[in-house]
């Protein structure tokens, strides 16, 4: 249980941050001084578990998160602190509601059928003014704006410290780009297992916030932050592998667009329950916002709003953009990283255990010829119609875990019942009159 004290003296450490994430995708955290690491390391950091967004009271025990000492990092730009994700406990026992204990969770379930389910995702984000008011970049104003060369290089700074670290980490970025809206960007790294993306992915969030501010400025991964303006995706990349970790089970060159039958299984999956999903991989009131949006300035969403899959065609939910592998295009900036693996994992698995077929794959352009798609679901409208829908699921909620699922459901309907009994100036403008 020392190897964290002995991380600590050889990178000179001083300082470790003890993080969990809540049910909102909220990071919190404590600061542990490197001479207290190898007590927390055993016996965890306490936390008072309704002082977050979890299920919880004032006379729930202590909650303590005990750090994975896998998943350290040292903060390239603070580096006499460490990052170490945690997982949940109280009275020994493993918190089930926790959102990085669910994700553990179902990945044993995928370990107990021999398979490792890898992910890479695409986390967008803004660049916004320190008060959020309006983008950083008074020039970036292009009515297509994506992969604009100068205003990528106006952001230069921030992008490529951002990169640096990550190649630092070891991560293998491989492509950073100004994405569909102005004040817009993405950043790609390598796949890996579905917990370490889990990791990465929330500790890239924090990374990408902290540079920003460090250059005065205000990063967002919030959904849809600007009106009229393409939304924040994270689209996830999915395959599935066996305990080696060598042999891709979602490969077959024999089959159609080289997508075995387990892997259009897992995928089919993910079409049964893909309005269940969405509470999860869009969590939020705003993240309607984007999967119902009308076509943005640059003359697209790059969001969908139906329940489709297709080969290489951006408008459907699902795309399969090579062999061995499909594109989940639902989620957005606001998902949960520990959620959204859970929830693919989740359905996924169900769908290979009921070899659920994905149905007819379309190449109709979504945004311009829906109508001449016949039979297929639409998206939630909005986040009550998803909880309703996950709700709905048992077989989702079973797979999720039920403490889980009842105590984000309960927690959502709260978000959900102060959104629409806030008073708006829209209410008064459109009705003050009647």
């Amino acid at each position: 249980m020392k190897e964290l004290e002995k991380f600590a003296k050889e990178k000179k450490v001083k300082y470790f941050m003890i993080s969990f994430t809540d049910l909102f995708g909220v990071q919190r955290a404590k600061l542990v001084p490197a001479e207290a690491i190898a007590d927390m390391q055993e016996d965890g950091a306490g936390f008072a578990g309704f002082a977050s967004w979890l299920d919880m009271s004032p006379a729930h025990p202590d909650m303590l998160a005990v750090p994975d000492p896998e998943s350290v990092i040292q903060l390239p730009w603070k580096r006499d602190v460490a990052w170490l994700a945690a997982d949940c406990f109280i009275d020994g026992s493993p918190v089930s509601q926790a959102p990085r204990n669910v994700l553990k969770s179902l990945i044993n379930k995928a370990l107990e059928s021999n398979l490792r389910v890898k992910t890479g995702i695409e986390a967008e984000f803004f660049l916004l003014l320190p008060d959020g008011s309006e983008i950083s970049d008074p020039y970036d104003n292009a009515e297509k704006p994506c992969y604009d060369q100068q205003a990528l290089m106006r952001r230069y700074d921030v992008i490529a410290e951002i990169c640096d670290y990550m190649l630092e980490l070891g991560w293998g970025p491989y492509q950073n780009d100004h994405e569909d809206a102005n004040g817009q960007f993405e950043m790609n790294f390598e796949y890996d297992d579905a917990l370490k993306t889990a990791d990465k992915h929330s500790f890239f969030k924090f990374m990408v916030k902290s540079v920003a501010e460090k250059h005065a400025l205000r990063a967002t991964f919030m959904p849809k932050p600007v009106e009229r303006l393409t939304g924040n995706g994270c689209h996830a990349h999915i395959s599935v592998w066996d305990l080696t970790g060598q042999n891709n089970v979602f490969a077959d060159e024999s089959q159609d667009l080289g997508l075995s039958k387990k892997g259009l299984n897992f995928l089919g999956g993910i079409i049964n329950h893909a309005t269940s999903m969405t509470a999860i991989t869009n969590p939020t009131v705003n993240s309607y916002k984007r999967i119902n949006a009308p076509r943005t300035l640059s003359g697209a969403t790059w969001a969908p709003n139906t329940v489709t899959w297709t080969s290489n065609n951006r408008t459907h939910m699902i795309r399969v953009p090579g062999p061995g592998r499909f594109e989940l295009r639902l989620p957005d900036g606001a998902a949960n990283p520990y959620l959204l693996q859970a929830a693919i994992i989740a359905a996924g698995m169900d769908g290979l255990s009921n070899a659920s077929d994905p149905g007819e794959r379309s190449e109709v352009n979504m945004y311009e010829n829906a109508d001449k798609v016949t039979g297929v679901k639409k998206l939630p409208l909005n986040l009550l119609d998803a909880l309703r829908d996950f709700n709905s699921n048992s077989v989702f909620k079973e797979a999720m875990g039920a403490e889980f699922s009842e105590a984000f459901i309960k927690l959502k309907m709260g978000e959900w019942n102060s959104y629409v009994s806030h008073f708006s100036n829209w209410e008064k403008e459109n009705t003050l009159d009647v």
